[in-house]
């Protein structure tokens, strides 16, 4: 079965319009546009079926599942468990961050740097790490989940909890990596799609589907920073996406759908003013960058070699069922393990991911502060680069879910010893909805 886990934020709250630490003070209420917010989100929703909705108990979390329900129009009952709590911040819970700097500054600074190595101390005297004791939480939380919603069906289950539990919770998802806490970003009233294969109780394959989706609020991307944003489109649908072709650098050119696709992503992306514009030099991104470039013409667009598709060699232009039959332990291995495949007469995943992250790299070091770059790209190449600034490896690619014209959004840190954010992950709302209905065709 496959288990899809759509992570709530809460609204917008009193606490947070006012810069306070909440952690688990359960003074903090939702605002009206908090509200307003967790209205949108069910809006979002209609028409996908929910089997389940968990919710941590404080009032800014469980009002916003009860406000989106109540959109919904669902009967179910809102389940409160107290494994969703928000982390345990209790010396801190009240107040605005200016006075936590001031009263804390050391502890505050591993709080920014390292959350994991915080440790605070209780009312009775002794030490503890929020983020470990929210981890632990985390874990217990998602054992459970999978036990109590084992079934040969699939299901949706909504989580409506808080910033820190929703990290860890992807993070444990994703299997920790590491400074993970400060790679990811989620905003008030967000949403985020897991899907997970279970069998017998235990996850056995895990996909992010999308990551702090904002674009049922407005605006409808994650505030920018003082620093560059670099935001990473897949190009449009081909016929062989269509078909389930294995591409590569064949240059297959964009269908019907796919410039629909790409018109799209363009609306969506009409309002950000792009100050470079850099493509694979194949046909199927350049295309997909003109169709999003036609509001803004005065932009040219730099093609880049490093950013083409991996090279599948002897594969490209079959069908799965016809490499099955040549090359079936080898196409075995691609699909549970791709780190250690080697094309035949290709590439293997670690070529396509040193060229395509130098690629990055060096665009991202160009970046002035002011500055916002759109880069199109390919299903391979997008994958090894959001792995790496997930912290994951090559093995972690098919957890990467990259749709056809699905836009990605990543902001460059404003301290130079910390990763940068992936602010948001594989956003295709703007082709029909929160849940990615694009090709499942091959690369």
């Amino acid at each position: 079965m496959t288990l899809r886990l759509l992570l709530i934020r809460h609204g917008l709250s009193s606490y947070n319009l006012e810069n306070r630490i909440q952690g688990r003070n359960d003074l903090s209420t939702l605002t009206p546009e908090g509200i307003s917010q967790a209205s949108k989100i069910g809006e979002s929703l209609q028409g996908l079926p929910i089997h389940a909705i968990y919710s941590s108990p404080l009032k800014r979390a469980s009002h916003t599942a009860s406000e989106l329900l109540r959109v919904l129009s669902k009967s179910k009952k809102i389940i409160l468990d107290n494994d969703l709590l928000e982390v345990d911040l209790a010396p801190w819970s009240g107040l605005t961050i200016e006075e936590v700097k001031k009263q804390f500054p050391n502890a505050y600074l591993t709080w920014k740097k390292s959350p994991s190595e915080l440790t605070l101390k209780r009312e009775d005297g002794i030490n503890y790490n929020p983020i470990q004791e929210l981890m632990d939480q985390a874990e217990k939380f998602l054992e459970k989940i999978f036990l109590t919603h084992e079934s040969d069906k699939d299901e949706n289950i909504i989580l409506v909890a808080h910033n820190a539990i929703l990290r860890c919770l992807i993070l444990k998802l994703l299997g920790n990596p590491k400074d993970g806490l400060r790679r990811i970003r989620l905003d008030n009233a967000s949403l985020s799609i897991f899907n997970i294969e279970i069998d017998d109780g235990t996850p056995v394959g895990i996909q992010i589907e999308s990551l702090n989706s904002t674009a049922h609020l407005k605006p409808r991307f994650p505030s920018k920073g003082r620093h560059g944003r670099m935001i990473l489109v897949r190009h449009g649908e081909t016929d062989w996406n269509k078909e389930g072709r294995f591409q590569g650098q064949i240059d297959v050119p964009l269908n019907t759908n796919g410039k629909k696709q790409a018109i799209a992503a363009g609306e969506f992306l009409k309002e950000v003013n792009f100050d470079r514009v850099f493509s694979s030099c194949m046909s199927r991104p350049t295309e997909t960058a003109k169709i999003i470039l036609e509001a803004h013409p005065a932009l040219a667009i730099q093609a880049k070699s490093d950013l083409k598709e991996i090279s599948h060699g002897l594969w490209e232009g079959k069908l799965e069922s016809e490499i099955k039959s040549d090359w079936g332990e080898l196409l075995l291995a691609w699909q549970t393990a791709p780190e250690n495949v080697q094309m035949p007469e290709g590439e293997s995943i670690k070529d396509v991911s040193v060229r395509a992250i130098k690629c990055w790299q060096n665009i991202r070091d160009s970046l002035l502060p002011h500055e916002t770059v759109l880069i199109v790209a390919h299903d391979a190449v997008n994958k090894t680069i959001l792995c790496n600034l997930l912290g994951l490896s090559n093995s972690d690619i098919w957890k990467i879910k990259q749709g056809n014209g699905a836009i990605s959004i990543v902001d460059i840190t404003e301290d130079s010893g910390l990763p940068d954010i992936v602010s948001s992950l594989n956003i295709t709302s703007h082709l029909g909805g929160v849940i990615d209905t694009t090709a499942q065709g091959a690369l």
